[in-house]
């Protein structure tokens, strides 16, 4: 028996019961807490997440759609392919996650087993391409380019690809009608990143995980009518994943027509001649450094001059935008963005830039007409000018006595332009400028549209370079510290270039704005502006953003949206100084003038031809050749980096688009019916009954022989090596316009 008293236990019971009864509250407590938080304090986040535990959706892509050319011809749209899916909801029921079942698929496909399963796995941040960047609830792609008897194969052994389908779908086809393929203005897909997908967080996404993006071109500029509205359809899933059943279904609608300016036929003329330009050219030798002509790069505008829209666009070296459908490879979007190759997918006809040369001549006389010289004056066309102990030379050497500003542009006389562009920097107040400095000439450039983006409905134009006091400024700016730290080392020629710099290189000199007046030094320029600015004097002085998109049809064809052209400004001379600009142009041509060897036979009473050539010296390159043109009814501008004389390389491939456009032989007889395009295109296609858009057939382009006269060569004398090095001048290094 205890000698423990009684009270004595029953404090002990009592005071263990206390406890438990503690224990128990704290857990009760303890409990709630965790109930408030869950329910109440972070109650909306996770209703959140049970509610997308819950419901998965599907993606269907819009089918998009197509880009045309004026008369309905497809450049862009969808072809039908054989597209095998697998899915991975169904594989990861499989024992072995569907490794067996993908590895007889990687036999049918004759692919590498390991290549499909790397297809359907899911990406982040880790997984290297390729891998599926969309949802996994939806089939994902293993190959769209199966063919017929696989698609069979699989079909009719369902058993033994449980979670494979293989259907027909939509897929982008670049149509390259004539072998025009407009790679650069067409521009290409690719599928919406993860970093656009991010960007929802601060509102609502434009884009599904699923959706390809246009990433350059009018692809680009015109993806949201393009890429239409994508199909959605909702499941309710269970925690493992499982379908239970539809939830929603939201329909997809295809992507809006676009219609453009442009014209395959005339595409494929302007694609194929500037390429044939710059083979035959490379095997011509620049008489100045004894080597071939490079020939790395070249561009053509055709644009209509009354309206600026584009009729044609072509830029070298080109890609094909096929490549890009369906993924590019590593290999061969190392190729189109490295250095050897001269990064294809630059579009040169808004981002070239190069000094305008002697096609610059037009902005520089009405510069000159503005600062009160009469147009029709006489001024001296020596055979050099000379500014202190340096001598700038005029082309060949030649001069032609006092002539007009007309037959300055007719004989592309430098001394004339030199001396003008001289007179206005002194009246500038030269070094020290005026503060009431009229700067007639870097003002006119800017007022033609130059030193800044035309407007052109394509993405990531460039703006030139108009290197006024202002630029100089800035530039030095930038620069100075650089300068001055390379000219303290000392004795080099190029560290003495680099003290100057460092001391005046904010100062506008005399020699920059001799250079600037022939459209050399720093001015850049590109064929894009230059087209604008022509087709400006050509319909009397109306500068347009040039366009490409013309209209926007809707899937049905009821609704169409036209894009009307946007006027820009006017040239800032008279109706008067515009007829004067038109009439010297038009004695460039003719007999006597620089492009005259080019245009022999040329129906000049029929349809009046005007040009300019030009031949732009570039710093440590060879020379670029410029041809600017224009009819009443069309402006053609091509450049050729490093391709010699401006009538000498371009010439021949100019005369040959303006041939094709309006059915003109070699001795300028017309045929109407060869004609591609006699007038600008006015009329949209036509939209038949059942939405569809009409769509004319076109014949691969035939070139036409090409006669002696055309034919690229050493005909026109190129310009006169001086000593120093450099063509046509001579004396301190700084005047041959070298770019910084």
């Amino acid at each position: 028996m205890s000698n423990i008293p009684e009270t004595g236990r029953t404090q002990r019971v009592q005071i263990r019961l206390i406890v438990i009864q503690v224990l128990v509250f704290s857990l009760l407590l303890t409990l709630g807490g965790r109930l408030w938080y869950l329910q109440i304090r972070n109650g909306d986040e996770y209703t959140a997440e049970a509610a997308g535990n819950g419901v998965q959706q599907v993606v269907q892509p819009a089918v998009r759609g197509s880009i045309l050319d004026a008369r309905g011809v497809a450049l862009a749209d969808n072809e039908t392919r054989l597209v095998v899916s697998a899915s991975r909801t169904e594989l990861l029921k499989m024992k072995d996650d569907g490794v067996g079942v993908l590895t007889r698929l990687a036999d049918v496909l004759g692919m590498k087993a390991k290549d499909v399963q790397d297809k359907v796995r899911l990406c982040d941040a880790k997984t290297p391409q390729p891998c599926w960047n969309g949802s996994p609830y939806q089939p994902i792609p293993v190959t769209d380019e199966a063919t017929t008897q696989q698609a069979l194969q699989i079909r009719e052994r369902a058993e033994d690809f449980p979670g494979i389908t293989a259907e027909p779908t939509a897929v982008r086809r670049y149509a390259a009608p004539a072998k025009a393929k407009t790679a650069q203005v067409l521009g290409y897909l690719s599928p919406v990143t993860d970093e656009e997908i991010k960007q929802a967080q601060d509102g609502p996404s434009p884009y599904l995980r699923s959706d390809q993006v246009g990433r350059s071109g009018i692809e680009r500029t015109y993806d949201k009518e393009l890429r239409g509205k994508a199909g959605v359809t909702r499941y309710e899933v269970d925690n493992l994943g499982r379908v239970m059943g539809e939830a929603e279904n939201d329909p997809a609608v295809a992507g809006s027509t676009l219609v453009t300016s442009l014209d395959a036929r005339v595409q494929a003329v302007a694609e194929y001649e500037l390429a044939q330009a710059m083979k035959t050219v490379r095997q011509e030798t620049d008489k100045i450094t004894g080597r071939k002509y490079e020939a790395d790069s070249g561009a053509v505008v055709v644009m209509e001059s009354k309206t600026g829209r584009v009729v044609s666009m072509a830029s070298q070296p080109d890609y094909d935008p096929n490549d890009w459908v369906g993924g590019i490879s590593g290999k061969q979007y190392a190729k189109l963005t490295s250095k050897k190759s001269n990064y294809p997918l630059l579009n040169r006809g808004i981002q070239g830039q190069a000094p305008a040369g002697s096609i610059f001549k037009v902005v520089s006389a009405s510069a000159a007409v503005r600062g009160g010289h009469a147009f029709n004056d006489l001024y001296e066309c020596s055979s050099s000018y000379s500014l202190g102990n340096q001598t700038f030379a005029n082309f060949e050497s030649k001069g032609h006595g006092p002539i007009t500003l007309g037959d300055a542009l007719k004989y592309s006389c430098n001394t004339v332009f030199y001396r003008l562009g001289h007179d206005e920097w002194v009246k500038d107040g030269g070094i020290k400028p005026k503060k009431d400095a009229k700067n007639w000439f870097y003002r006119t450039a800017r007022d033609f549209g130059l030193g800044s983006e035309t407007g052109i409905d394509l993405p990531n134009e460039v703006k030139g370079r108009i290197p006024d006091r202002q630029w100089k400024q800035d530039f030095w700016k930038a620069n100075k510290d650089a300068w001055c730290k390379e000219g303290k080392k000392g004795g080099t020629y190029v560290q003495q270039i680099a003290y100057e710099s460092c001391l005046e290189g904010n100062q506008l000199k005399a020699y920059d704005s001799i250079n600037y007046a022939i459209g050399q030094g720093d001015v850049l320029v590109t064929p894009i502006q230059m087209a604008t600015a022509y087709a400006a004097i050509s319909n009397g002085g109306t500068l347009h953003e040039p366009t490409v998109g013309k209209a926007v049809i809707s899937p049905d064809g009821k609704s169409v949206r036209e894009i009307t052209p946007k006027v820009s400004g006017k040239l800032p001379i008279s109706a008067r100084t515009i007829k004067d600009l038109d009439k010297g142009l038009r004695s460039v041509v003719e007999p006597g003038g620089t492009a005259a060897w080019r245009f022999g036979g040329w129906p000049q009473d029929k349809i009046p031809m005007r040009a300019k050539t030009g031949t732009a010296q570039v710093y440590g390159k060879q020379t670029t050749a410029w041809f600017a043109t224009y009819t009443d009814d069309f402006t053609i501008v091509m450049t050729i980096s490093q391709g010699g004389t401006g009538s000498g390389a371009a010439g021949p491939a100019v005369r040959k688009i303006y041939d094709a456009l309006y059915g003109l032989d070699a001795e300028g007889n017309q045929d109407k019916k060869r004609a591609l395009l006699p007038k600008p295109q006015k009329a949209l296609p036509k939209i038949q009954s059942d939405g569809t858009i009409y769509a004319p057939k076109v014949k691969p382009y035939d070139p036409a022989p090409v006669t002696p006269e055309q034919q690229p060569g050493g005909q026109e004398p190129q310009l006169p090596l001086q000593p120093g090095g450099q063509p046509g001048l001579t004396g301190s290094p700084a005047s041959t316009g070298r770019q910084p």
